[in-house]
């Protein structure tokens, strides 16, 4: 396992828990909207008003691309880059895909207030939240293991990651039965972690 890779939805925690991940592995941690944003020198909102939606998924598939190169990386992905069939097969070459799994509720409480989320900028985010979930959930479910972060802290997300990262043959589920990462069935794979006492 060469990298770990944090994706799901905005709002599941995959920034604040991938620091802290990164931290206690003593890997390197990076977040890719910020690469994004370091390369075209400018913000998300600004490249999807001003160049399009097509535009900046281009730039995330290149940017993934750079940093799969890399070794011992927590890399924390923008919501929608399962969506290309590619990135998906990146992740899984150099790495374990880890879906960090929210329910609209909480990613609307998490993410309110935060105008740098273009695709929230609805008059109605709630539905939007329910209707994006739904539209990528059978792409977050190609990820090796899935955590629902809804009542868990940081530390706790954490531990979780590290559980399942522990695990014999931990990114080789791909046989198993499809995990919905962002719909309705979410394994969580608490047996396999060990709590903190």
């Amino acid at each position: 396992m060469n990298n770990i890779y944090l994706v799901g939805f905005m709002g599941t925690g995959k920034t604040a828990a991938g620091k802290e991940l990164a931290k206690i592995k003593e890997w390197q941690f990076v977040d890719l909207d910020e690469l994004i944003e370091l390369k075209e020198k400018r913000t998300i909102p600004d490249i999807f008003a001003k160049s399009g939606e097509p535009y900046f998924r281009r730039i995330e598939k290149l940017v993934l691309q750079e940093v799969a190169k890399e070794e011992k990386f927590v890399v924390a992905c923008g919501g929608g880059i399962v969506i290309n069939k590619d990135n998906i097969k990146v992740m899984k070459d150099t790495g374990i895909i880890i879906c960090l799994f929210a329910t609209p509720e909480v990613i609307l409480k998490r993410a309110s207030g935060y105008t740098h989320r273009p695709l929230l900028n609805v008059s109605d985010p709630k539905k939007q939240i329910e209707l994006l979930m739904k539209l990528r959930a059978p792409y977050y479910a190609q990820a090796d293991k899935t955590i629902d972060t809804s009542k868990l802290a940081v530390e706790q997300v954490v531990e979780k990651i590290i559980g399942v990262t522990k695990t014999p043959n931990s990114a080789t589920n791909r046989g198993g039965p499809a995990t919905h990462c962002g719909g309705h069935r979410v394994t969580s794979h608490r047996s396999q972690v060990k709590k903190q006492k």
